[in-house]
């Protein structure tokens, strides 16, 4: 991300580690019970992710984007209404594909499994998103919007307020919302069930903040009040550790690399579903 758009994220921060503080002492008075070594672990998921950003600057997707910009085949100028209407709505299609590359393929799932980590759901827990997101860069997947026109800075600004919108829906405080916004938004409810392991529960509800592409992509699954969800991992990692939560994925993944007998088996297991 450009500065501009990587302060979108920073800059609240302090105030989202104090709300999801907020939420632990609320969590304890409902007899919820709220593991605080998750909430440091994330915490410090967050500060190690702006050391590295701003040691990679644009990474290997601020690169491809720009690369992609001098190809652009119109240019928008974002002075009219709707061409804010329009981004908003490409960007919720290119991150509904982004979010589900996320989970169906290894090599983005490496950076995506730590947000994942978690074994409580809590507002903490939107913040822990890893480390690595800049080079296994799955932001690519924008790339069809500054190919049209979008400037990229626009266009990363806009994937940033994405993720400051779903801050709010990563607890399990708020219940079920009036059906007309939950059948067009992403919700808490939607949400949680993104976040569980349960086999009936897994890779949907890949929305940012609408659910409607999932709707329409058939990746949309209802919360069951008799099937709560199970989060965390289907193997869960129990470290509070941030480095080993950053790179937990990647040190699996060299050793199935190292055991696969042939350049197919290789491919795969970058490529391939996640295992």
């Amino acid at each position: 991300m450009n500065t501009s758009s990587l302060g979108l994220l920073v800059l609240p921060l302090p105030l989202f580690v104090l709300i999801a503080a907020a939420e632990g002492w609320l969590r304890q008075r409902r007899g919820l019970g709220h593991d605080w070594r998750a909430y440091w672990a994330s915490f410090g998921d967050a500060l190690g992710r702006v050391l590295v950003n701003g040691l990679l600057k644009a990474g290997i997707t601020g690169a491809l984007l720009y690369a992609v910009w001098q190809w652009r085949i119109a240019t928008i100028a974002m002075d009219r209404w709707w061409h804010c209407a329009l981004l908003f709505v490409g960007q919720e299609f290119c991150y509904y594909w982004m979010h589900r590359a996320d989970h169906r393929i290894h090599w983005f799932w490496l950076n995506h499994s730590v947000h994942h980590s978690s074994n409580q759901y809590t507002l903490s827990s939107a913040y822990r998103l890893g480390w690595t997101g800049k080079i296994t860069g799955a932001t690519v997947f924008f790339a069809p919007l500054v190919w049209v026109g979008f400037p990229v800075p626009v266009v990363l600004a806009a994937l940033a307020v994405n993720l400051l919108y779903q801050f709010w829906l990563h607890t399990e405080l708020i219940g079920r919302l009036p059906r007309p916004v939950e059948f067009v938004f992403n919700t808490p409810s939607h949400h949680r069930v993104h976040h569980a392991s349960n086999p009936d529960y897994i890779d949907c509800n890949y929305g940012g903040v609408l659910i409607v592409f999932d709707r329409l992509f058939g990746s949309f699954r209802r919360e069951r009040e008799n099937e709560p969800p199970r989060y965390g991992l289907v193997k869960p990692i129990h470290s509070h550790n941030p480095v080993r939560i950053a790179f937990h994925a990647w040190i699996q993944m060299f050793r199935t690399l190292k055991s696969a007998r042939n350049w197919k088996e290789r491919a795969l297991v970058l490529f391939g579903p996640p295992k």
